[in-house]
């Protein structure tokens, strides 16, 4: 599997904005969405080769975004990479249990970023 597109799901602009420049720059296509809901619905459109999705979000949360993707017939392929400021163990544990196939804290490091997303090729 080759990763070419990311949508990126985060309810800060900050944040999207800083990991938008990162992804487009190493030569990703990268659509963005604020909310857990619009996550979901983009990466059902999008159908993206991987989504980076943030835990702590208003209203739908990443886990529960996080489950519902993997969990549905169209979209339970698509690898996602939880990204969020949550850095304890159980955290960690119960995103992967959601579905997560990775997981990294922020502030976002350019070469860890990159380095699991290459895993993923």
């Amino acid at each position: 599997m080759t990763v070419k597109t990311i949508l990126v799901v985060d309810d800060s602009p900050t944040d999207r904005h800083i990991i938008t420049s990162i992804l487009t720059r190493n030569g990703y296509q990268v659509g963005e969405a604020g909310s857990g809901e619009e996550g979901v619905a983009k990466t059902r459109e999008m159908e993206p080769d991987l989504v980076l999705m943030d835990v702590v979000m208003p209203g739908m949360n990443g886990y529960q975004a996080t489950r519902l993707l993997s969990r549905g017939d169209t979209t339970r392929h698509i690898p996602i990479i939880l990204c969020t400021t949550k850095d304890q163990q159980t955290d960690k544990i119960w995103g992967l249990r959601q579905g997560a196939w990775d997981y990294i804290t922020k502030p976002v490091v350019t070469a860890e970023l990159l380095q699991k997303i290459a895993r993923l090729d």
